[in-house]
């Protein structure tokens, strides 16, 4: 507060120091009202240069124009909003010397109270302190109808100050950190929540897949062997090298030397310089094969045990491993090749006895569950689980190996000298069924994959034709069954014949009228000699013998690619007028060669039919053996008329038969030439055969053998019963069979 200071006419400030008598101008350079310039009372004239001095208000004190002094602090004050005043009329105002001009008070610039500075009351006349030209600072405050002056926007921007800062509140901050914190751990806890109690068992789960690997033990495959024991096919086990290009970029030489002797380099090269002496590849083809983005990159298959060793030594079992295969392999060659089929890459029958029997050979493969670490290395402390694989049974066939090949070779022969398109041998126990040998020419190897030949299988079973005159023997056995003729039956046989519905049929070659009996008929293998015969025989009578000697159905060898052959019409009534008859000597149907083969085998058999068999038993890993199952005969004509056609079959043989080739010395044989058409393109061609039993006196085996087109001849009796003399008489002799007894007496051929 500024105060005066008695005697000495100084003010003091707010510091205490004392301030010399100073007089404020006036506003716009004007004396103050009612003073001079220096400090005395006004004489009541204007000052030169000044306006009109305006009457006093009695009632009523002017404010103030006094400035405060500089050193003066203000002192803020609200003030009262007040009514503007109305304009004025502008007064003229002299010219004063320009004076810098000072900032004028605003407002709210705080006031000095009258009594505090010791000034008078407000109504007291207002005089200037003797001999001082200051002015007074009481300021009155101007009634509620005066307004207050208008100051600049500059002097009341610069007296206007802003209230200081409030003082923060720091726990409300501490609140919302609090809350927030709290937000997040809650988050956290219900993510942790979930994953543990509801993502958990499926992460674990993952997170353990991904870490275990399985790798498959194969299944040793049964083998196949013949009646003997003999190996025809079995398993051997095989490695396929396998790389893997990842994790080979990390692999390091680490001072290491090849074979060479050269510094093993890292990555891909590296692992190739171990390698490739190895697998015997080019260390460059190797290397570039090692390179890629690929987990499991195949460097060789069948790798046999010896390299397998070698590529273990290496110590790259993070890099390089070697899976355990099986590979099938066929001691025997192209013995029985064509019969005994072959597997795919996985160790699956696609062909033959392989497939046929695929269920039973196949066994049930292993697996050796654990876990790994990122370089695949097993982890040995770990859980791990093997399951060990089990074996497949091997599977005994009734072939006999010998046999079997003889066959394959006599065929072989017979179609070189013949100029036949293939060959067909089969030789049949009479008394089981059993196939003894089963024999195609010009038989694959299953060891050469390098043609589609292999999956052939069969033609035995495969391809069909008429049979011909060995068809002939069905005929016979209905009329002998039926009693309609007797081996002595006598016929006038001319080289053609014209049936009463007007088919005519003819023998294969021109000849006079010939007196024969109903064994002459066959010796002769006189085709206007059976109708001549069968005409006796009702429709429905020989399309059941048909059927009974197996036509038209399932050999029961169940090889793949089996044809079951052509029939005629169920219904006799839907037969033409020429298929009645064709039937009885071999034509009007066709069947496969195994279905010809079991008529001449069910006849030696004293007329029971067995039905063909190939499997002779199998024995388990352990060495339990469990035979075959034994099917019950059929028996389709009686012993006697079995014994009889057996008698009538064995001058077919004879000097007067069309089958004296297929004579074995030491043996008495019973058997039937063939020759029937097959359709071949645009034209015909002929299906040649020989179907025989021996000993005749106790027959053992059936051997059948077929030509297809020979070019030496199209008989049977010329080219196809040399064969089977030649196969007959081996088997004969491999199976200890006795010679026979003396021939008894014949049965006359003509009347």
């Amino acid at each position: 507060m500024t105060g005066t200071t008695p005697g000495s006419g100084r003010q003091r400030t707010p510091s205490g120091r004392a301030a010399g008598p100073r007089s404020t101008p006036p506003r716009s350079g004007r004396p103050a009202q009612g003073k001079s310039a220096s400090g005395k009372p006004a004489s009541g004239k204007p000052a030169q240069g000044s306006s009109p001095q305006r009457k006093a208000q009695p009632s009523k004190a002017q404010p103030s124009r006094t400035q405060p002094s500089r050193t003066q602090p203000s002192k803020a004050r609200p003030a009262k909003a007040q009514p503007k005043a109305p304009p004025k009329k502008a007064q003229p105002k002299a010219q004063p010397k320009a004076q810098p001009k000072k900032p004028q008070p605003t407002k709210s610039q705080p006031r000095a109270s009258s009594t505090r500075l010791g000034f008078e009351a407000p109504g007291t006349p207002r005089t200037a302190a003797p001999g001082t030209a200051q002015r007074s600072t009481t300021t009155q405050r101007p009634a509620a109808t005066q307004p207050r002056p208008a100051r600049s926007p500059v002097a009341r921007s610069r007296m206007v100050r802003p209230l200081p800062p409030r003082p923060g509140r720091p726990e409300i901050r501490q609140r919302w950190l609090v809350g927030i914190a709290a937000v997040v751990v809650l988050i956290f806890l219900v993510r942790l929540v979930h994953v543990q109690l509801i993502e958990g068992p499926s992460l674990a789960a993952e997170a353990e897949a991904a870490r275990t690997a399985t790798a498959v033990t194969p299944a040793h495959r049964g083998d196949i062997t013949d009646a003997n024991g003999v190996v025809l096919a079995t398993s051997v086990d095989r490695y396929t090298v396998v790389g893997d290009p990842v994790a080979i970029e990390d692999f390091r030489g680490s001072g290491r030397v090849d074979a060479e002797g050269d510094k093993v380099q890292d990555g891909a090269l590296g692992i190739a310089q171990l390698l490739a002496p190895i697998l015997d590849v080019p260390k460059a083809e190797l290397a570039a094969d090692l390179v890629g983005k690929s987990r499991y990159r195949v460097l060789a298959k069948n790798v046999v045990p010896q390299v397998q060793r070698a590529i273990a030594d290496l110590q790259v079992r993070a890099y390089i491993r070697t899976d355990l295969t099986s590979r099938r392999t066929y001691p025997s060659g192209a013995v029985a090749g064509s019969l005994v089929g072959f597997v795919n890459d996985e160790q699956t029958g696609q062909g033959g006895i392989e497939a046929a029997y695929d269920d039973v050979l196949a066994g049930t493969a292993g697996s050796d569950t654990y876990e790994r670490s990122l370089d695949g290395l097993r982890i040995p402390a770990a859980g791990q689980e093997s399951v060990p694989a089990v074996p497949g049974d091997s599977i005994q066939l009734s072939l006999v190996h010998d046999i079997q090949w003889k066959s394959q070779d006599s065929i072989d022969d017979a179609v070189r000298t013949s100029g036949a398109e293939y060959g067909i041998a089969i030789v049949q126990d009479v008394r089981t069924g059993e196939i003894v040998a089963l024999a195609d020419s010009g038989a694959v190897n299953p060891n050469d994959r390098s043609t589609s030949a292999v999956a052939g299988g069969s033609r035995a079973v495969k391809d069909v034709f008429d049979p011909g005159s060995t068809g002939k023997v069905v005929t016979m056995a209905a009329a002998l069954e039926g009693g309609y003729w007797t081996p002595e039956s006598q016929f006038t046989v001319p080289d053609r014949y014209t049936t009463p519905n007007g088919q005519t049929f003819q023998d294969s070659h021109e000849h006079p009228v010939q007196k024969l009996t109903l064994t002459g008929v066959l010796a002769q293998s006189s085709n206007t000699g059976t109708v001549q015969a069968g005409e006796k025989i009702p429709l429905q009578t020989r399309q059941d013998y048909l059927y009974k000697f197996g036509f038209g159905q399932p050999t029961g060898l169940d090889l793949p690619g089996e044809s079951v052959g052509l029939m005629p019409p169920a219904d006799v009534a839907d037969w033409d007028g020429r298929t009645q008859y064709a039937v009885l000597f071999g034509q009007g149907l066709s069947v496969n060669a195994m279905q010809a083969t079991s008529v001449f085998s069910t006849v030696a058999n004293g007329g029971v039919r067995m039905t063909p068999t190939l499997f002779e038993g199998s024995t388990s890993p352990d060495g339990t053996v469990t035979p075959a199952d034994q099917e019950p005969g059929e028996r389709v004509i009686s012993a006697d008329t079995a014994d009889t056609l057996v008698e009538m079959m064995e001058t077919v043989t004879g000097d007067e038969g069309t089958g004296k080739n297929a004579a074995v010395p030491g043996y008495r044989v019973a058997g039937k030439t063939g020759t029937a058409q097959m359709p071949a393109g645009n034209g015909w061609t002929y299906m040649a055969s020989f179907i025989g039993v021996a000993p005749a006196d106790d027959p053992r085996y059936t051997v059948a053998v077929f030509l297809k087109s020979p070019h030496s001849s199209i008989f049977g009796g010329d080219v196809a019963a040399p064969v089977f003399s030649d196969v007959m008489g081996f088997t004969l002799q491999k199976m200890d069979v006795p010679p026979s007894e003396r021939a008894k007496h014949r049965l006359k051929t003509e009347w």
